[in-house]
Parts: C-alpha cells; sequence; structure tokens
C-alpha cells in the first residue's frame, strides 16, 4: 500500500522537492555573506542588503506562502479524488485492503511529505532571513523588510509553515473525498485555504499570546503619528518596540477613556486646496495633545515570536486532526 501510494505520489513530489532545493542552494550560497554583513553592520544592515539579495529575500517569502497551498490543491485534493473519479479505489478494497487503512496510509505519506517539504522551505527560507531579522528586531528600518512577528513575514518563519502545509494537504483530502472531483477540488481546497490563511491572521494569530499595551503621548517631537480616514482616525507608530507587530488603536481622551478624535481636529486640518503644510499638522496634534489625548498601542512584542508559532502550529494541527477524523467516518459511511 505504502509502494503504490509512492508511485501515485511522485511525480507531484518531485516536482516540489526540486523547486525546494534549487531554492535551498540559492540560499545557501548568498546566506553567509549576509551573515557576515551584519557582524559589521548590526540594525544599519537594512540599509546595505543589495539589490538582488532584496529580491531573493521576497522571492523566499513567496515560496514559503506558496508550497503549503501548492500541496493542498496538487497533492491533496487529487489523491483521493481522482481515484474516486476513476473507481480504483475498489481494485484496493476488494483486495483485503480496508478503507480505513486505505485512507491512513495516504493521509499519513502525504502529511509527512508535506511537513518535511514547507519544514526544509521555511528552515532554508529562515536561515537566509535571520540577519535581517535580527537587525530589523534591533532597532532596524521597516520600509522595506518585514518584522517576524507581520503576517506576512510570519506565515514564512518558524515551525507555522509545517502545520499549514499539512492543514493544506489534509483540506485537499478532504474536498477530493466529498466533492469525488478532482478540478473541482482543486479550486475549493485554494479558496477554502485563502480564507483561513486571511481569518487566522486578522482576528485569532493576535490572541494566541499575551499582548502588551503602550501609550504614546500626541505632541509634536513625540512618538510618530499619522493621520487618516479624514482626520477620524490616529495611528502611533511607537518606536521603543522594535519587531513588533501592532494589533490594535485606540485614541484615549484627557480623562484616560477611549474616544473617538474629536472634530475640532479635523476642522484645524482643514484647507482651503490641498493637503495640510507638516507645520500645520504638528500643530493641530500640538493642540490635541494639549486636551490630554493620548494614542494607545496594542502589541505583540518581538519575544512572542516563539510562543505564538507554537500556539499557531498546535491550531492548525488540531484543525487537521479534525479533517483526520471527518474523512475517516465520511469513507465509512458515505462512499460507496
Amino acid at each position: 500500500m505504502i509502494w503504490l501510494t509512492w508511485r501515485q505520489f511522485r511525480t507531484q513530489a518531485a516536482v516540489i522537492f526540486a523547486a525546494v532545493a534549487a531554492l535551498a542552494a540559492a540560499l545557501a550560497v548568498t546566506g553567509p555573506q549576509l551573515s557576515d554583513l551584519y557582524r559589521t553592520a548590526g540594525s544599519s544592515l537594512v540599509d546595505q542588503v543589495s539589490r538582488a539579495d532584496q529580491t531573493l529575500y521576497y522571492t523566499g517569502l513567496l515560496v514559503v506562502l506558496a508550497v503549503p497551498t501548492v500541496i493542498g490543491m496538487f497533492w491533496g485534493a487529487p489523491l483521493i479524488s481522482r481515484e474516486l473519479e476513476t473507481g480504483t479505489h475498489y481494485l484496493a478494497w476488494n483486495q483485503g485492503v480496508t478503507r480505513t487503512r486505505w485512507l491512513a496510509t495516504k493521509l499519513g505519506f502525504g502529511a509527512a511529505a508535506s511537513m518535511t517539504a514547507a519544514g526544509l522551505t521555511s528552515l532554508a527560507v529562515s536561515w537566509w532571513s535571520s540577519p535581517i531579522d535580527r537587525a530589523i528586531n534591533g532597532g532596524g528600518a521597516t520600509d522595506t523588510y518585514f518584522p517576524r512577528l507581520d503576517p506576512v513575514a510570519f506565515a514564512a518563519r518558524g515551525v507555522a509553515p509545517m502545520s499549514h502545509a499539512v492543514f493544506a494537504f489534509v483540506l485537499g483530502v478532504t474536498l477530493g473525498l466529498v466533492i469525488r472531483r478532482t478540478l473541482p477540488a482543486m479550486a475549493t481546497t485554494f479558496a477554502l485555504y485563502a480564507a483561513v490563511q486571511i481569518a487566522v491572521p486578522m482576528w485569532v494569530r493576535s490572541h494566541l499570546a499575551a499582548a502588551d499595551r503602550t501609550t504614546v503621548p500626541i505632541e509634536p517631537g513625540g512618538g510618530p503619528i499619522s493621520v487618516q480616514d479624514g482626520a477620524r482616525q490616529l495611528v502611533a507608530h511607537p518606536e521603543d518596540v522594535p519587531g513588533a507587530w501592532v494589533t490594535a488603536q485606540q485614541t484615549l481622551d484627557g480623562a484616560g477613556r477611549p474616544a473617538p478624535v474629536p472634530s475640532s481636529f479635523a476642522d484645524c486640518l482643514r484647507t482651503e486646496s490641498g493637503p495640510p503644510a507638516l507645520q500645520q499638522v504638528e500643530g493641530c496634534l500640538a493642540d490635541l495633545g494639549a486636551l490630554g489625548y493620548r494614542q494607545q498601542v496594542t502589541y505583540q512584542p518581538a519575544g512572542n515570536f516563539w510562543a505564538l508559532q507554537w500556539a499557531e502550529t498546535g491550531l492548525y494541527l488540531g484543525l487537521a486532526l479534525a479533517l483526520t477524523g471527518f474523512c475517516a467516518w465520511w469513507i465509512r459511511r458515505r462512499v460507496t
């Protein structure tokens, strides 16, 4: 059963592992030079990375993010749906292989391969990017590169990509088992996995570890404050928490209570034509600060990276386990 599964699986596996090997080779060649540059430049490394290394940085991000999606679509979804379409599953079932064993072999083999592919890719990219990540955590500028806790970079670092890949694979298998058509199962896998990858950073991840809060005064020369949404919202950019992931912003009034930005602030910024000048913005912020207004920032500190990684890994593995149980029930009760 294992040999048969491998023969059905080997072409897709070879394509992904070849791509992973090519990326790892490119990273291995350029990584030591980047580490040497960090030892001499420290947090200013982010201003000295070459254009080629910058391209490699974003390529690595995209590849790690794409691997679970590709695994779900091209490994998971066709694995069972193709057999159900052609009826070849009856050959195994009529030769003494139980449905549970047939399913367990396919799921176990595919999940192990998925974790290996995603784990190797994440390991290579995390190692190569570590000098940039350390530079940002040390106070380096984040205009070009992402902190490790940023929703984009987080899913391409550490152990989380392995759990993402397992979940995507099992999701694809589940949809293939239920839909029983390969192409619709592949398309549905892509849509549902993308939806989960959007929903978790937006509504779940920030609650997986205890957040910190800081209060930024609204005054010229204080922490950077930007004005958004037609002067109805303020966004603070605290400089004393490098590498942090800001998850919420709240304006506080003079009594320390959450409050909307007063309409007088928008009136202060209004001009006859064009945006207000920088001096005018600073003056309006000074007036707002004189009324006691402050900005409260809720954030996940850089030190919570591994706590969030392990918590999210457990979340995705739990989802994959639940889908596995559903597959076992479905194949015994609903597949004929």
